[in-house]
C-alpha cells in the first residue's frame, strides 16, 4: 500500500474544498492535499454556465466555471497538492484516509486534520416513489444540466419539471432557451424552494407556468416517456381525487431535493443532524471527532455558492488553528436550537474560545415564507437580540450575526432563535 502523510487532507475539490484549502494555506498550513474523484477541480460549478455567482464574495457577477476558476488558480499558485480521479474509500476517526486511483493504486494517507467537503447529490425518482412505467426520458435536473452544458446533448423537446428548487427553475429556463417546450414546473408545497430572483428570471420572464401544490402521480410510456399524470395535493401532500389531469411530454426533470454526501462521514463516526442530513458541528465547523471538519453542501445545502465559500473559509481557518496551536474550548458548550418557524441553524453549538472574535454568525432557514418579521435570539427566557426582516423564504439562507460579548458568559447553556410576525 502506498503510504503518505499530510498535515491537512481536504476530501472534495469543489467550491467548499477549494476555499477551505486556500484559507488553511493562508493561515500557515503548507502541507495540504485536496482529493477529488472527478477529472477536474470545481465540482458542480463546472456545469453551471449561467451567471449570478460571486455577487457577494467577489462583488461581480460570474458564471459557475468562472467562479471556480478563481479558486483553482489560487490553489495552483499556492502549490497545494492535488489528486484528481481519486476515490476516497474511507476516513477513519484517527484521521487516516484510504483512497484509490489508477496511477498510485491503493493509498493510505495519514492526516493531522481532515476537512470533509464532498458536496451533495440529487434525490432520484426512486427516493420519492413515483409510480408508473420506466421509460427513457426521466432525469434528475442536474443530470440534464450536465448533458446540455457539458455533453452538448438535449434530453428532450417537451418537458415537465417536478420541483421548484433553484436547479429546477434554472433548467426550465435552460430547456426553453435550447428550444424545448416547458409545459409546467410543478411544486408539491404551497411555496417555491428556489430563490425569488430565479422564479422571476427563469419562469416569469419566459411565461413558464409554476403550479403549486401539484405533483406527478403516474408516468406513462413504454420505450420513451409519453405523458405524466398530475394531481393537486392536500395539506398532507396526498393527491386529491378528481383533480387528476394529463400532460403530454417526452421528458420529466426531477428537482426534488439534494442530499449531503455523508457516507464517508457516517462510517468515520461523525454525529449527524436529523434535519440537515449533514454533520453536527460547532462554530468552527469541527465535528464531534477532534480534528475532523465539514463545510459546504456536505454540511447543509446552501442557496448561494458565496455562502459555501464563507463557511469553508471558517473551516479552513479553524483547521489551521487546530494544527498550529490547538483550539481553546469553553468549559461548557452552548447549544444552538431552532425555535418557531426556524428549520435549522448552523452551527449547532458554540464551543470555542477565540481571541479577538467579535461575531459568531448563525446561518438558518425559515420553515414557511413570512413577511414583516422579527428574528429573535434568546438565552433561556432572556431576549438578547432581534432584527427585522421584510421577508423570509425557505429557499433563502438567513445570516444572523451574534456579538461575542453577548455569549462570552459561561452562564449561557443554550441559545434559541425564532422568527415571528412583527407586532403592529
Amino acid at each position: 500500500m502506498n503510504k503518505q502523510e499530510y498535515d491537512l487532507v481536504v476530501v472534495g475539490g469543489g467550491p467548499a474544498g477549494l476555499a477551505a484549502a486556500q484559507e488553511a494555506f493562508d493561515q500557515g498550513i503548507k502541507d495540504i492535499l485536496i482529493i477529488e474523484r472527478d477529472f477536474e477541480l470545481g465540482g458542480i460549478l463546472q456545469q453551471c454556465i449561467h451567471n449570478g455567482f460571486g455577487l457577494h464574495y467577489f462583488g461581480e457577477e460570474l458564471t459557475g466555471p468562472e467562479y471556480a476558476q478563481q479558486f483553482i488558480e489560487n490553489i495552483r499558485e499556492r502549490g497545494v497538492d492535488i489528486k484528481l480521479d481519486t476515490m476516497v474509500l474511507e476516513v477513519t476517526p484517527e484521521k487516516t484516509v484510504y483512497a484509490i486511483n489508477s496511477d498510485e493504486g491503493m493509498l493510505e494517507i495519514s492526516a493531522g486534520a481532515v476537512i470533509l467537503a464532498m458536496g451533495c447529490r440529487e434525490r432520484t425518482r426512486e427516493a420519492i416513489d413515483i409510480p408508473g412505467s420506466r421509460p427513457a426520458g426521466v432525469y434528475s435536473a442536474g443530470t440534464a444540466q450536465r448533458y446540455i452544458n457539458m455533453e452538448q446533448w438535449i434530453p428532450g423537446e417537451k418537458v415537465v419539471i417536478l420541483g421548484s428548487g433553484d436547479i429546477g427553475l434554472i433548467m426550465a429556463r435552460r430547456m426553453h432557451l435550447e428550444g424545448a417546450e416547458v409545459e409546467a414546473v410543478l411544486e408539491l408545497l404551497p411555496f417555491s424552494g428556489g430563490l425569488t430572483r430565479n422564479i422571476v428570471q427563469c419562469l416569469e420572464d419566459f411565461d413558464i407556468p409554476l403550479r403549486m401544490q401539484q405533483t406527478v402521480i403516474d408516468i406513462k410510456g413504454k420505450d420513451r416517456l409519453e405523458a405524466v399524470t398530475v394531481a393537486e395535493v392536500d395539506d398532507d401532500f396526498q393527491p386529491i381525487e378528481g383533480t387528476e389531469y394529463e400532460i403530454e411530454c417526452d421528458t420529466l426533470l426531477l428537482s426534488v431535493g439534494l442530499i449531503p454526501e455523508n457516507e464517508l462521514s457516517e462510517e468515520a463516526g461523525v454525529e449527524m443532524h436529523a434535519v440537515t442530513g449533514g454533520p453536527v458541528v460547532n462554530e468552527g465547523r469541527e465535528t464531534n471527532i477532534e480534528g475532523v471538519f465539514a463545510c459546504g453542501n456536505v454540511l447543509h445545502v446552501h442557496d448561494l455558492v458565496d455562502w459555501v465559500t464563507e463557511e469553508s473559509l471558517i473551516a479552513g481557518k479553524t483547521a489551521a488553528d487546530y494544527l498550529k496551536k490547538g483550539i481553546n474550548k469553553r468549559s461548557k458548550a452552548i447549544d444552538v436550537d431552532p425555535g418557531e418557524n426556524v428549520g435549522y441553524i448552523v452551527p449547532h453549538k458554540i464551543t470555542n474560545k477565540v481571541e479577538d472574535r467579535k461575531l459568531v454568525n448563525l446561518y438558518m432557514r425559515a420553515k414557511q415564507p413570512m413577511t414583516d418579521v422579527k428574528i429573535n435570539l434568546y438565552a433561556g427566557d432572556k431576549k438578547l437580540l432581534n432584527k427585522k426582516a421584510r421577508r423570509v423564504e425557505p429557499g433563502e439562507m438567513i445570516t444572523f450575526p451574534v456579538p461575542e460579548k453577548m455569549i462570552s458568559s459561561n452562564d449561557i447553556a443554550s441559545l434559541k432563535v425564532d422568527i415571528v410576525k412583527e407586532e403592529e
